[in-house]
């Protein structure tokens, strides 16, 4: 079958609206045809070559549709199913599936160069065969996915919000919550509070933080952070340590969560700096794929036994903790609907992009058409 798609081609390039050639799903693999797509700062990374990845490829990972077809040996989903995609998929069989750390399952492995568990591509450009980001690639109107990049959801939930849950808002929300651990009466600061970082408002809220402080440049991305839980937002780390200090009685927060776009050693230092004894930094976000970006005093770390934690997909269980959430938005606990900042076609990936790096959207979705 044919398929619309946006792609990258090469570094520093913007994406290309193509037709690509779709092979159905061979065994435990599915067909979804998207309804839609979350602009995610992560593609952004393809295309500024932060991130070692086989080109061409097509863009998105997260994304919301129904399934069309499924193969051989599928059993977890039937046609007519509405899911999420997952871009990190879970095996359920590996150790770290085994072991509760679906996140870090042994399929991840396959995330960069876009092809599916069984090393093929189903996506073709004429004669050359084409990734999908994450295994995913959801900036297209059909994609063939691995069983295990799909997430089952309640019919009834706007798949143009639900959207969200496939990677910022679990991966925000867990940052605070499972990788952070905030509890009741605990100061937070974040850093950044864009799509994934809002999430990571919303949950150190729920969790029960006395202090949620974010520091961000842009107005609309602060003002958002107030409505949905932040108790104090800053432009900039010197006006936020300064006022933690002061809240803290001295003592410093007790997390201190990076997630900005663009990760450098300064935002960690400062986010080192600003925690205090036994506080925790979680680094969620994502910068040039090998750069050494943490310099960190270790004597002040021994002896203040500060912890310093990576986080993937807010260490959550995709395949449980996607629904969890929703329900939780389902419930009125959890807010979706307020990240969506603008809506864009397929054609307008590139606008959608400039948006964001121009401080206009929380979240932008793609809306496919068919």
């Amino acid at each position: 079958m044919k398929t619309r798609a946006a792609i990258l081609t090469g570094v520093d390039q913007p994406f290309e609206i193509v037709e690509l050639e779709l092979d159905g799903p061979k065994e435990h693999e599915v067909l979804v045809r998207y309804v839609a797509a979350g602009l995610c700062h992560s593609d952004l990374h393809l295309a500024r070559g932060d991130f070692p990845s086989r080109l061409p490829i097509i863009g998105g990972h997260e994304g919301a549709g129904v399934i069309e077809e499924v193969g051989p040996g599928v059993t977890k989903v039937r046609p007519g199913d509405h899911v999420l995609t997952s871009f990190i998929p879970s095996c359920g069989q590996c150790r770290y599936c085994l072991t509760g750390r679906a996140n870090l399952c042994d399929l991840g492995a396959i995330l960069l160069d876009g092809q599916l568990p069984d090393g093929t591509f189903r996506a073709r450009l004429g004669s050359e065969e084409v990734g999908a980001m994450c295994s995913v690639g959801s900036f297209a109107q059909y994609g063939t996915l691995s069983e295990h990049s799909v997430v089952k959801i309640d019919q009834s939930l706007p798949l143009e919000k639900a959207v969200l849950a496939s990677c910022g808002v679990p991966t925000g929300w867990g940052s605070a919550v499972n990788t952070g651990n905030v509890r009741p009466g605990d100061t937070t600061v974040i850093y950044g509070s864009g799509g994934v970082g809002i999430n990571a408002v919303q949950g150190a809220a729920a969790a029960g933080a006395r202090n949620v402080v974010v520091i961000d440049p842009q107005e609309l991305k602060r003002d958002t952070a107030m409505k949905l839980g932040a108790t104090h937002a800053f432009a900039d780390a010197e006006t936020a340590t300064e006022a933690v200090i002061e809240l803290t009685r001295g003592q410093g927060a007790d997390q201190a969560i990076v997630l900005v776009g663009h990760l450098h050693e300064d935002i960690i230092r400062s986010a080192f700096d600003i925690v205090g004894k036994g506080g925790t930094i979680v680094i969620t976000g994502m910068g040039v794929f090998e750069a050494p970006t943490i310099q960190l005093p270790g004597v002040e770390l021994s002896l203040w036994e500060k912890n310093v934690k990576g986080s993937l997909f807010g260490s959550l269980n995709p395949q449980h903790d996607i629904n969890r959430l929703l329900g939780l938005y389902q419930a009125g606990r959890l807010e979706l609907d307020a990240l969506v900042t603008r809506e864009y076609s397929l054609a307008e990936v590139n606008e959608g992009y400039a948006d964001l790096l121009a401080g206009k959207l929380i979240r932008g979705v793609m809306i496919h058409e068919h």
